[in-house]
């Protein structure tokens, strides 16, 4: 691992060797990553990067696993031409690095995106997909916009605001017991006060043994006992995007 002295927790995991099964396209002020489904249902689902950034192959696999199973797909850059962390950087600077690209403040280029969806993809029923930094996104995301039928959070949530409960459509949250980036104890603070307060359907799942990044992160071949759980989330996610998208 690079960085070895003081490395990034979510520096764990591979970057895979993958090309892509779609094409690049300028959206407004941004650039995305584009797959269409093989047939046309009327849906799509925003895929939203992690510290990696949207070029990461692993997240376009993910995307493009996802428009297989019936949705057009789209990975847009939300750090909008900032540069993505890099294995290599020095853990240190990461939170002045992180300051700069707020997950919280992306309603620009979502406003963006829904509107190139809809307009050009004719898209009606759109859901939401993100890892790490994007799972914080989409947590921001579904209490922010109704008009996402529903939201995947991977190993990613909003911390610092009262209202973590306030969704507006149904959430699947998928975090990973041996997660230093998310330890337990906050998601169980999520668990009770949505359990508390959430009016909409939601599910938290927690993979025991499983470290961040696993779902997107891990290769399947990496690690025999950890193929399951990988295999399990993605069918997870996809089982939820087909249930309320």
């Amino acid at each position: 691992m690079a960085n070895e002295a003081n490395p990034c927790p979510c520096d764990i995991g591979h970057k895979m060797e993958y090309g892509g099964m779609g094409c690049e396209v300028q959206v407004e002020h941004i650039k995305a990553y584009v797959t269409r489904s093989p047939v046309n249902t009327g849906k799509a689902v925003i895929v939203i990067q992690d510290i990696f950034g949207w070029q990461l192959p692993n997240t376009r696999y993910m995307a493009d696993m996802i428009a297989g199973n019936g949705y057009t797909t789209i990975v847009p850059d939300f750090f909008v031409g900032q540069e993505p962390w890099h294995p290599s950087g020095d853990f240190s600077t990461f939170p002045e690095w992180l300051k700069t690209r707020n997950a919280r403040k992306i309603d620009k280029e979502v406003d963006a995106v829904l509107k190139y969806l809809k307009e050009q993809c004719h898209a009606q029923n759109i859901g939401v997909v993100g890892f790490c930094w994007g799972g914080m996104a989409v947590h921001h995301l579904m209490m922010q916009y109704p008009e996402f039928r529903a939201g995947v959070a991977l190993y990613g949530l909003i911390r610092d605001s009262d209202d973590v409960h306030c969704l507006k459509n149904p959430t699947l949250f998928i975090f990973a017991e041996n997660d230093p980036v998310i330890p337990l104890e906050q998601v169980s603070l999520l668990t009770q006060k949505l359990k508390e307060h959430c009016k909409v359907e939601y599910q938290i799942k927690t993979f025991s043994g499983q470290t961040h990044g696993f779902v997107h992160r891990k290769r399947e071949d990496c690690s025999p006992e950890d193929k399951p759980y990988i295999e399990e989330a993605r069918r997870n996610l996809l089982e939820w995007l087909n249930k309320y998208v």
